[in-house]
């Protein structure tokens, strides 16, 4: 089929050039530029540290690495909630060359052996426990099936104080020597998907992966030495990790952790006491925070930006988020682990429409198209496809897994996302769904974010999730899962679907109501789908 529609492709140009830093290189430049201002702030702990103070800390945990074998290549683990001692382990992997191991905090024993025997990781570092588990029994429930593990060091307790090393000429000679084998191309961190199917797949990213993400995310967003990031979300995924603490250091900001783990209370205090100029969110921590009785007691003044990520941004969430929250400029980033993450992002001056209607533009250096999924054919604009990314943030591959590697990464190097989108005629992207998560009806695609994005205008609606599930006559029904803003007002199906019945088209209408007290999450904060699925599929 012809069409005077442009295709769907967009090359993000900028003539500042991309990083050639390794990491380490990276911190060497900020902590030269900001010694004395401050980079690290724990409000649970009540620590702080300047850029210098963070170094030497970093490189005292660099040492005791060195001192305990660990070469270039090498993998070390990092299994804990958010805390500093995560950072420091981020960072002084970086500068010896090894490959840090994110683990998910959630793990227990099986997923455990499996992420420590698949990545080969010889010195895990971890917290004691998180939430109600208990790490030390986890790891010793692993142990025997991880031979390869010859160090533990648990955060708090003498085994990591061990790990901590003063200034010493032979170590520090030697940490120089090291510096100087590295490459920004070396691999540099491995992050295990979610694995919602199948065993979870190990990306393995580089300097230059994430650094330049981090780097241009903070760039885009406007950040200087001046700015306080509050990081709720995970370290362990690369929303913290890339878009929060890369994103901090490579502009000489700062980070704000408020608790360990996402908490809608202390995210806002953390917030007000420390002035933070940006948040960061994906849409369910966001309305967690909005739906706070007191809510209108913080003082977020101090706020102008942020970024939401992580699962599509409900219009009506974002709108609140600008308005209430004083956060103006707040982007939209797009992305996924395998990209490092972000490949579009909008701009601080987007207009509203731009900023909740879409997921942004392509940043700088990367490329992005909408293909048929099919085909593998450029689509023209304003048609749904599969997008495609390509550029230095595509992952290096899956640890120890070509194959699964050449499944979504082609012979071009472009990265195929799974997610459906469409690149308007101004080359911003709307993302519709995912693949796997397109529900057809009758013959008919529907795509559930179009239907979410309407319902949360329901004055009766705090959130949604819509899925599929199996149905003999059309072959999937539309059920839309829902979270009431007073549980003591109900919602009907009639309600829903009257609701539904002038704007959206007949197969598009709900045909099947559950109301719910809280969405299945994963670690990270996005509604599990699949698990919904399956548990209405009946």
């Amino acid at each position: 089929m012809t069409t005077d529609a442009p295709p769907s492709y967009a090359h993000g140009t900028d003539p500042t050039p991309l990083l050639g830093d390794t990491i380490g290189e990276n911190l060497d430049r900020a902590v030269a530029a900001f010694a004395d201002r401050e980079v690290l702030v724990d409000l649970v702990s009540g620590r702080r540290w300047t850029y210098a103070q963070f170094d030497a800390d970093v490189n005292r945990l660099a040492r005791g690495l060195l001192l305990r074998g660990v070469l270039k290549g090498d993998r070390v683990g990092i299994w804990a909630g958010n805390c500093p001692e995560w950072l420091f382990v981020q960072y002084a992997t970086a500068r010896i060359g090894a490959v840090m191991v994110n683990v998910n905090p959630a793990y227990r024993a099986h997923e455990l052996t499996y992420v420590l025997r698949r990545s080969g990781v010889s010195v895990l570092i971890a917290a004691t426990g998180h939430r109600t588990a208990d790490y030390r029994a986890l790891v010793r429930e692993c142990e025997g099936d991880c031979p390869q593990l010859r160090t533990t060091a648990f955060i708090g307790e003498r085994s990591w104080e061990e790990l901590l090393l003063a200034p010493d000429p032979d170590l520090d000679e030697r940490l120089r020597l090291r510096a100087g084998e590295l490459s920004c191309d070396d691999p540099v961190n491995i992050q295990y998907t979610s694995g919602t199917t199948g065993f979870p797949k190990g990306a393995t990213l580089s300097h230059h992966n994430i650094l330049n993400n981090g780097y241009w995310v903070g760039r885009t967003i406007g950040y200087d030495e001046r700015d306080r990031i509050c990081v709720p979300v995970p370290f362990y995924h690369c929303f913290g990790m890339v878009m929060g603490n890369l994103a901090a250091t490579s502009h000489g900001a700062c980070v704000v952790i408020p608790a360990p783990s996402f908490d809608p209370v202390a995210t806002l205090q953390a917030v007000e006491r420390e002035r933070c100029t940006a948040l960061y969110g994906v849409p369910t921590m966001f309305v967690a925070q909005l739906n706070l009785a007191d809510f209108a007691l913080y003082d977020l003044s101090s706020l102008r930006t942020g970024i939401m990520a992580g699962s599509p941004c409900p219009v009506e969430v974002m709108h609140r988020v600008v308005t209430e929250m004083h956060m103006a400029e707040v982007a939209i980033c797009y992305g996924m682990t395998e990209t490092s993450p972000v490949s579009t992002q909008t701009r601080r001056d987007d207009d509203l429409e731009r900023r909740t209607g879409t997921v942004g533009r392509v940043l700088p250096h990367t490329e992005v198209k909408i293909v048929d999924p099919a085909s593998g054919v450029t689509l023209p604009r304003g048609e749904p496809g599969e997008l495609c990314t390509r550029g230095y943030g595509v992952m290096l591959g899956y640890w120890g897994d070509p194959e699964r590697t050449a499944e979504v990464i082609d012979r071009g190097r472009w990265m195929h996302t799974g997610d459906l989108a469409v690149m308007r005629p101004d080359g911003y992207v709307q993302i519709v769904g995912r693949i796997k998560d397109m529900i057809i009806r009758g013959g008919e695609n529907v795509y559930p974010r179009e239907i979410e994005e309407f319902l949360h205008g329901h004055p009766k609606i705090a959130d949604v999730q819509v899925v599929g599930i199996p149905d003999e006559r059309y072959g999937e029904e539309v059920l839309a899962c829902v979270i009431l803003r007073d549980p003591a007002d109900p919602l009907t199906l009639e309600e829903v679907r009257a609701y539904c019945r002038e704007r959206l088209a007949h197969y598009k209408v709900p045909s099947r109501l559950r109301l719910l007290d809280a969405f299945p999450l994963t670690a990270s904060g996005k509604a599990r789908k699949v698990e919904l699925r399956e548990r209405f599929a009946e």
